[in-house]
């Protein structure tokens, strides 16, 4: 896999993730509320449809949060803290071919390989050799580097914000008419325990799909978890550290190289 397309699918991956997040409220009907508490504080007397209303309205109004991604469809996974302002650290992997550590501050790029990284770019010793030489080094550029700039599009809240408090438009027959589909209800679930988090599920149930989405119970009522099924393929969204910071530390210019480094050596790979 080339470095342009890992990039890509970075960016599908957390395209992705927002979809799913958009698409558990965007239903024409609720179920009714519940009328005691039964382990759901103060959630107790809302309807599921309020609850994702307003958990998606917390998301889209926090300064910072930590992401993590994955799908069962897909080996990417992200890990990343990141914030309104576009900075993020944090790791993606892509399984067998490896994974990057990724700090963004500003237009600042830094990204460190692991040697599958290394080892998947470059062919044969190529490959050996660089992940030793650059072994615990951070790869650094800016946002104008095509590549970086591919990969820190994940570090971009703002968007991920946008896109999930903007869900798609009813769709319209062939006649350019509103379809007129059954509506779709969220239930409340069983509460239960999102790491060390009391969460309410809301489940969303179409068209052979199943979408949860779990919602803090007690304080701010943060979406911390969303999951979704359908054909046996799974993805997983989970959501936590709201508010928190982004670390600013950046690596010490003794343990980086120009991203330049990467850049020459898949081009001359290419030209073997």
């Amino acid at each position: 896999m080339t470095s342009r397309r890992r990039a890509a699918s970075v960016t599908a991956a957390l395209t992705c993730g927002v979809t799913l997040l958009a698409g558990i409220t965007c239903t024409t009907a609720a179920a009714a509320a519940d009328t005691s508490d039964g382990g759901e504080g103060d959630l107790a007397n809302k309807s599921a449809q309020q609850i994702a209303d307003d958990a998606l309205q917390q998301l889209v109004g926090a300064q910072s949060l930590r992401l993590r991604t994955r799908t069962s469809a897909d080996p990417t996974k992200l890990d990343l803290t990141l914030d309104r302002a576009g900075n993020c650290t944090g790791a993606i992997s892509k399984g067998e071919y490896g994974s990057v550590e990724l700090i963004k501050r500003g237009d600042q790029v830094w990204m460190k390989p692991d040697a599958a990284f290394w080892k998947g770019q470059l062919p044969g010793k190529s490959g050996q050799e660089a992940a030793t030489k650059y072994e615990n080094t951070f790869l650094h550029g800016t946002t104008k580097d095509a590549f970086l700039h591919n990969l820190a599009a994940a570090c971009d809240l703002k968007a991920f914000q946008k896109s999930a408090s903007t869900p798609g438009k009813p769709s319209s027959s062939s006649s350019g008419t509103p379809s007129h589909a059954p509506a779709v209800s969220l239930t409340k679930g069983t509460p239960t325990t999102e790491e060390g988090t009391r969460v309410l599920p809301i489940v969303k149930k179409a068209k052979g799909a199943v979408q949860t989405l779990y919602v803090a119970i007690d304080g701010t009522h943060y979406p911390r978890k969303l999951t979704a099924e359908l054909d046996h393929r799974t993805g997983v969204i989970q959501l936590s550290d709201y508010n928190t910071p982004v670390s600013t530390k950046t690596p010490a210019p003794g343990d980086t190289a120009d991203i330049s480094v990467l850049e020459k050596r898949l081009k001359d790979a290419q030209g073997a």
